[in-house]
């Protein structure tokens, strides 16, 4: 009965090492790879990660988690602190969901700190004597910057909690305000009614281009780079998730207010410009049959 009894406590206590260790594999945000979360890869079109942005020194890859959900996926450049791009899958937005927050990447402070994006305001009021922006922007540094928290994934492609999820300072760069708040928002707008009405399903793809050097600069240092150029792009597919629609956009982020419109292959000609690793596929097979 000894040997019984004991064999059992060993077995249960190899499960519940076993149990801990799958919830910290579940419960990362960062993580090594893209692909090492099967919830994160369905954010990209047939699971396909892009290259372009892979080889940025200091990338994180984030799994953008609230209310216990993942929403959508961010590479996140922790050294310029802005997003190299943001993957989602649009939804036809309900309504609400606009914070008054925002939020920031808890384990981007600390690796072992608990998952989902919390409040950067109470995360700050809770660890006093730890700065949380070493790698990640902060409220605080666009507060009177001149420039708008612009969204990469727009809040307005998502229904509520994931339009909530989209208030994360890892999903948004300094962006101009006139052309935030003109030229980029009919845009995102235009992208709404080609999504609803031309496809079942839609894979976006939203990223900036830093600048070489211009900032965001508070107390003497260079806090967020403030980026020269945004872009998009989007595969569509049917009912049976076959392609059947793609295109792709850049702006300059300034008062020029102006988005031009592109394909995919004349996207990736204009990013490579950027980068000397090449461009490769935005989303698999380029987004064709």
């Amino acid at each position: 009965m000894h040997a019984f009894l004991s064999l059992l406590f060993s077995m249960h206590a190899l499960f519940s090492l076993l149990f801990s260790l799958s919830l910290s594999l579940v419960e990362a945000d960062v993580v090594a790879q893209f692909q090492d979360v099967p919830e994160c890869l369905e954010y990209f079109y047939q699971g396909k990660v892009p290259e372009w942005g892979a080889t940025t020194p200091g990338a994180a890859r984030l799994c953008q988690r609230f209310a216990n959900r993942y929403h959508f996926a961010t590479l996140y450049d922790t050294a310029q602190r802005i997003a190299v791009y943001s993957a989602y899958r649009f939804q036809p937005s309900n309504g609400g969901g606009r914070e008054k927050r925002w939020f920031v990447e808890p384990q981007l402070v600390n690796s072992s700190w608990a998952a989902e994006m919390k409040d950067g305001y109470w995360l700050g009021k809770d660890n006093p004597d730890i700065f949380l922006g070493e790698r990640q922007a902060l409220n605080e540094d666009y507060t009177h910057s001149g420039f708008d928290r612009g969204h990469l994934n727009p809040n307005g492609h998502h229904a509520v909690p994931g339009r909530n999820a989209t208030f994360t300072l890892t999903n948004v760069v300094p962006q101009n305000p006139k052309f935030n708040q003109d030229a980029w928002r009919i845009h995102e707008l235009d992208l709404t009614d080609i999504f609803r009405t031309q496809c079942s399903e839609a894979y976006v793809l939203v990223g900036a281009v830093p600048s070489t050097d211009n900032w965001i600069i508070k107390n003497n240092v260079r806090r967020v780079n403030i980026p020269d150029y945004m872009w998009n792009a989007y595969c569509c597919v049917d009912a049976n998730g076959r392609p059947v629609l793609s295109g792709a956009a850049t702006a300059r982020n300034t008062e020029q207010n102006r988005v031009d419109q592109h394909s995919l292959t004349e996207l990736s000609a204009f990013l490579q410009q950027f980068d000397i690793s090449p461009v490769g596929q935005l989303f698999h097979n380029h987004c064709q049959a």
